[in-house]
């Protein structure tokens, strides 16, 4: 999709496929409910979560069925079944959300997700390594 869009950037964009959502999730705590077998729910190792959202915007429905045809996957949704995890199963660590995990980080216990990207970082580091780049 070359000329897809968010909305907030271009708002006259021609296929807004990242759009405002209908009630915006800004300060908002809720459940996500995550898919078995993917690579959310390895890091996770539940099918549940609370999480902490921050954003007005997300996935356009309109454009659900033809982004997943590309090859991203749901990874997890809230309680409508709207997307609030998406992720490319064939890279290595490439996993988007609609909530900041951060805000669920303490010191001493970061959250989940952000363990597995400094750890796939970590991975990736040693395997340039490895091959002398």
């Amino acid at each position: 999709m070359g000329d897809a869009g968010h909305e907030e950037v271009t708002p006259e964009g021609p296929a807004l496929v990242i759009s405002r959502l209908a009630c915006s999730l800004v300060g908002r705590t809720e459940q996500v409910a995550i898919a078995p077998g993917t690579r959310a729910h390895a890091v996770y190792g539940k099918e549940q979560s609370t999480e902490h959202f921050r954003c007005s915007y997300g996935l356009n429905p309109a454009y659900r069925a033809q982004v997943m045809g590309a090859g991203l996957a749901v990874s997890g949704v809230d309680r409508d079944g709207e997307v609030r995890i998406v992720e490319l199963p064939d890279r290595r660590f490439y996993v988007a959300t609609l909530f900041l995990p951060q805000l669920g980080s303490s010191p001493g216990q970061p959250h989940p997700l952000i363990v597995a990207y400094v750890r796939a970082a970590l991975a990736f580091q040693a395997l340039r390594r490895d091959a002398g780049l």
